[in-house]
């Protein structure tokens, strides 16, 4: 595997490229979730570029970028281990020189959800998601549902800026218990991790719900909201029912629906979702 710490060392490497490239960007602290990207990229790209980049622009002053988990030396083995091609491992002054001010909104799909709870957080995604593909210039990248307004948000950017790649989107990948993959997951014990599948669990139970014709989606969250409160120490940040393409909240369910919620356990937030298709 080829590490490349510089946007001219990576022009270099590109230029000489000339099969399907595929792109997972990441923030290290790689887990199943994110070996499961590149094992698509694997199966559908001729080279395989992974990026490890904590992006500052991307969190609040108020929030974990100096805790966020770095664990470099095990990712690089993890990536070997795959059999990623590049690592593409820029720092913050390679990525944003002293007098950048440029950052990319989209004002639509990223407004509610995590966009309300959390009002910089799509700036900095966006902005560093549309820099990194300019970058790599890869033919497809891949990002994971588990963060589907994410996933959302770069495929209409990539849509209205006419970026020339394809977004795919790649399941969730879960624990034994249900919870789902995160790099935060290794802040909580493995007794707390098996109590944490409950928010699985209270996915299944609102989309259960779904199903057999419940269509107030207050009636929904009631019950995943009762589902959740079994965790101890949980606060529940949001729960919401909203379309599968635009996440726009819906009042009525009559149509395939995607239930996303945010919740914080022992100070430390946790997202997930669940899409629930109806069959016609």
């Amino acid at each position: 595997m080829k590490i490349i710490k510089s946007i001219s060392n990576y022009n270099e490497w590109r230029a000489d490229q000339s099969g399907k490239i595929g792109f997972v960007p990441t923030m290290g602290a790689l887990h199943k979730g994110h070996l499961s990207l590149i094992g698509e990229s694997k199966k559908n790209c001729d080279l395989s570029v992974v990026s490890i980049f904590v992006n500052p622009t991307q969190f609040s002053p108020a929030e974990d970028f100096s805790d966020y988990p770095r664990t470099i030396d095990q990712d690089i083995e993890k990536l070997k281990n795959i059999g990623a091609d590049v690592l593409f491992l820029p720092s913050k002054d390679n990525l944003y020189q002293k007098d950048f001010s440029t950052y990319i909104n989209e004002e639509f799909i990223s407004v509610g959800l995590e966009g309300k709870s959390r009002p910089h957080f799509f700036k900095g995604v966006s902005s560093v998601v549309l820099k990194l593909l300019n970058i790599i210039r890869p033919n497809v990248a891949y990002f994971g549902k588990k963060d589907i307004q994410q996933l959302r948000v770069v495929q209409k950017i990539v849509k209205d800026l006419n970026v020339c790649v394809k977004i795919v989107g790649v399941d969730t990948v879960r624990e034994r218990s249900g919870l789902a993959m995160s790099s935060r997951n290794q802040y909580f014990s493995k007794e707390k991790r098996l109590e944490l599948g409950l928010i699985y669990d209270a996915l299944k139970i609102g989309e259960t719900e779904i199903l057999s014709g419940t269509s107030n989606p207050d009636l929904i969250k009631k019950s995943i909201k009762k589902a959740l409160l079994k965790i101890k120490n949980l606060k529940i940040d949001y729960i919401e029912i909203g379309d599968t393409q635009n996440l726009k909240i819906l009042k009525t369910i009559n149509q395939s629906a995607i239930i996303s919620l945010a919740v914080w356990v022992d100070g430390i937030r946790l997202i997930d979702n669940i899409q629930v298709s109806f069959s016609y």
